[in-house]
């Protein structure tokens, strides 16, 4: 009775597959992280921020972003094991179904055997054969004796064998279980963490007037300027001379053809991405299917050298590997680089660059 609550009990995960897969649950809204309020200034007056002022709003607003984006990953990667979780659990669900079934099979068959036994005047084969006068009969008795046997000892063992499957099935279902629980607490508290920042940095960002947005946009294409020409002249692609593979060729198209689609968190298109959701979907375009996130695409797959780069590797960025972009030709990459921006080119160079990792080497 135990194992069949057990197992009855675990096929009931079936039922609740539909709440647990859906990842967007309704959290509080987040406090969004402290800001410096912007000095009030008259009609007329000067700019309310100097450059190096603006610059410090652009540093502030860039690491908030940079800290929404490791957050993003965490979702992501806690949305994928949550995926695959809800599949073991499917699949375990419709083990433990077909095991009772067999179960209850076989239970007939022992049952069948035992109503033979019981016509037979309830004497077991072998006391009938030995009350047998009969040679032939003794003969083919003593065949029949010896295959019932076996059908018997490969019965009970079939019987047994099935329990401890659906045993485990239902422990394995239990674990899964709880495995699906955690990866829902953790995209609950990295969503919770996605919000914040890019509500603080939006709060940062609305604070300024539109001539200083615009300063602030003018300030970021100087930083990712100069870092990107700081970059060529260290010679790091001097050499950087490889051609796209068939896939890498096909990476490159799908991912420039979405140039101008908005960053979305989490979104892996058609009509927006995230960063590694571009990537990703880019490589899976190409049919080579690679890991969801950033931090796991630097983790999985195969690392080269810079020198040895070519279009469609994937470029890794940030001591977190929080962010990606594709790799596509003359020192620059495509990507799609945060909340408020559209997918883009963009100099290789001018994010501070982790690794490169190769999808079908």
């Amino acid at each position: 009775m135990n194992r069949r609550h057990c197992a009855t009990a675990a096929i009931t995960l079936v039922c609740a597959l539909a709440l647990l897969t859906s990842t967007g649950q309704a959290t509080a809204a987040p406090v969004p992280e402290p800001s410096p309020s912007p000095p009030s200034s008259p009609a007329g007056s000067p700019p309310r921020y100097s450059n190096a002022d603006l610059e410090k709003v652009r540093e502030q607003i860039d690491t908030l972003y940079r800290k929404a984006g490791a957050a993003t990953d965490a979702y992501n990667l806690a949305e994928e094991q949550t995926k695959k979780q809800s599949g073991e659990i499917v699949k375990l669900a419709k083990a433990i179904v077909d095991g009772q079934a067999r179960i209850a099979a076989l239970k007939d068959r022992a049952g069948a055997q035992a109503r033979e036994q019981y016509r037979n005047g309830g004497l077991p084969p072998g006391a009938q054969l030995a009350l047998s006068n009969d040679p032939k009969l003794f003969l083919d008795g003593l065949n029949k004796v010896r295959q019932s046997q076996h059908a018997s000892k490969s019965l009970l063992a079939d019987l047994n064998q099935t329990q401890e499957d659906l045993e485990t099935y239902t422990q394995d279902a239990s674990a899964n279980w709880e495995k699906l629980e955690t990866n829902r607490v953790k995209q609950a508290k990295a969503k919770k963490k996605i919000n914040a920042r890019i509500k603080a940095a939006e709060k940062l960002e609305s604070q300024l007037e539109e001539k200083e947005r615009d300063r602030l946009r003018e300030l970021e294409r100087d930083a990712a300027d100069r870092a990107q020409t700081a970059w060529l002249s260290s010679g790091a692609i001097k050499d950087v001379s490889g051609e796209a593979s068939e896939g890498g060729a096909a990476a490159v198209a799908f991912a420039t053809a979405q140039i101008g689609k908005p960053y979305v968190w989490g979104a892996e298109g058609p009509g927006s991405y995230d960063c590694s959701g571009l990537t990703s979907q880019a490589w899976l375009a190409a049919k080579r299917p690679i890991p969801r996130t950033s931090q796991e695409q630097w983790r999985l797959l195969p690392r080269i050298d810079i020198q040895d780069m070519r279009p469609g590797d994937l470029i890794i960025y940030h001591a977190d590997a929080s962010h990606v972009g594709m790799y596509v030709g003359d020192g620059t990459i495509v990507h799609s680089p945060r909340p408020g921006r559209n997918v883009t080119l963009a100099g290789a160079g001018s994010m501070k660059i982790l690794g490169v990792v190769r999808p079908d080497k």
